[in-house]
């Protein structure tokens, strides 16, 4: 099956200007071949049209390649993905002698080592993760480390980069650059933003209304503590990049081998349960999420920055790989209309839908009520009229500048005793999921919502 890129082309056109979005870039990779497409413009304030060359950031899904550099440390017989990471840092440390001892690269990798992003401003230098490290000293455990998963967005990546650093004696940016940029002849992508061209680089916008549409964002980057966990930028081509190596065995589409079969064994199979397995997927393998499309395995990795968006999906059973940025967002409904016009051009499995709310389920209202949260996230869970409810309490400079109120009020609509469908509050929301769990001392201790745990407050 071949892509009728014009139908793509002007469906996608249609659906930006629906979700107020300012532009896509889309990249397929089906049977070693390579469709590229470009829709929108880079910024809004300009109207510069993207192209296929046009560079994105792509948030979070540098995770996945930070693994990939991590796992050659592996293949080197230099690091054990089960030993403490203190074999390989002796001066890690963290508030809990347990964990200090406990936490593995394995951990890290899952986002199951529990340790509250409690890293202090380690500054913009190239010495960073040397200060995150050194910063957590007093750092408590959101969990037990292995007790659950609970996203962390800067910190455990930051600690694979550390022990990277020290085995290589460089930088992390420089080591991105040695072991997998260079070899694979990526030449358009960066990990710092002043490595950039700006002239090729898409500017990230935020919505706070339909009718005001796309603005450009206050915050250009993010800050340099999440370099390994979320600062590459790159172009479609060069994700699908990423994607050959996981769909061919460890070899880059140059034909130069990044990293073992039998890692890539390893970072595909080795995995631990998502608590709210409905948004994105039900497992997370060693920097990838595992999803389950009608029952078909597909692998995930994504991520946001402040105005920017990517989403890659690849399919190792169908030999296909699914990359689209944006820079606006993100709405998973846009995402997944797009990617299922592209699947059913290919006549390939979709993307299913969430599951119905069971209404015949009566739950105990008492089990979940309580406040859940993190510095800078708060939830209170409440019943009224036997039925569940969830505030969202949003800083009120975020609030602010959003024009949102502080206090968002959400329905919870049961789908299981744990798992619960969120219905939007606003139209520039999309349907959220959320899991209240672990009833070991009678009422739930973890709030789970976008990957992230929330354990119960007092």
């Amino acid at each position: 099956m071949t892509l009728d890129v014009p139908r793509i082309q002007a469906r996608v056109a249609e659906l930006l200007a629906e979700y107020a979005i300012p532009s896509a870039a889309i990249g397929v990779l089906h049977d070693g071949e390579v469709t590229e497409l470009a829709v929108g413009v880079k910024n809004v304030e300009t109207q510069e049209p993207t192209t296929t060359d046009t560079v994105y950031q792509c948030g979070s899904m540098t995770k996945t390649w930070t693994a990939l550099a991590f796992m050659q440390l592996v293949d080197e017989g230099k690091v054990d993905l089960d030993e403490p990471v203190r074999t390989y840092l002796p001066g890690f440390a963290v508030a809990d002698p347990g964990a200090s001892a406990k936490v593995t690269p394995r951990h890290l990798l899952y986002h199951t080592n529990g340790i509250e992003e409690a890293y202090g401003d380690p500054g913009e230098d190239e010495d960073v993760y040397a200060h995150m490290v050194e910063n957590i000293a007093d750092a408590p455990q959101v969990f037990p480390p292995g007790h659950t998963h609970g996203y962390s967005a800067a910190l455990g990546y930051a600690i694979l980069a550390r022990i990277l650093e020290v085995h290589d004696g460089a930088h992390w940016d420089d080591i991105m650059r040695h072991r997998l940029f260079e070899p694979m002849g990526l030449t358009s992508m960066n990990s710092w933003h002043e490595q950039v061209d700006e002239a090729r680089a898409a500017t990230g916008h935020l919505i706070r209304s339909l009718e005001e549409g796309p603005i450009v964002t206050p915050l250009h980057y993010l800050p340099r503590a999440f370099g390994p966990g979320g600062n590459i930028t790159s172009t479609c081509r060069e994700v699908l990049a990423m994607a050959h190596v996981f769909l061919n065995k460890g070899t880059a589409p140059n034909g130069k081998r990044i990293v073992s079969a039998e890692s890539i064994r390893e970072m595909l199979c080795s995995r631990v349960p998502v608590p709210d397995p409905h948004m994105f997927g039900p497992a997370w393998a060693l920097g990838l999420i595992v999803c389950d499309w009608h029952g078909e395995t597909v692998y995930a990795t994504d991520g946001s920055t402040i105005g920017q968006n990517a989403r890659l999906r690849f399919l190792p059973d169908s030999n296909t790989a699914i990359v689209m940025l944006t820079n606006g967002g993100p709405r998973e409904t846009f995402f997944h209309t797009v990617f299922n016009e592209i699947l059913t051009d290919l006549e390939m499995v979709t993307i299913p839908e969430l599951p119905a709310p069971d209404t015949t389920l009566e739950l105990n209202p008492s089990r979940y009520e309580g406040v859940y949260g993190r510095p800078g996230a708060r939830y209170e869970v409440s019943a009224e009229d036997g039925k569940l409810y969830l505030i969202l309490v949003l800083d009120p400079m975020q609030a602010a500048f959003l024009q949102k109120p502080d206090r968002i009020r959400y329905e919870l609509l049961p789908v299981s005793e744990t798992h619960f469908l969120m219905p939007p509050a606003d139209p520039l929301e999309d349907t959220q999921t959320v899991a209240i769990y672990d009833f070991t001392h009678g009422t739930a201790q973890y709030l789970h919502t976008n990957c992230r745990v929330n354990p119960r407050q007092g």
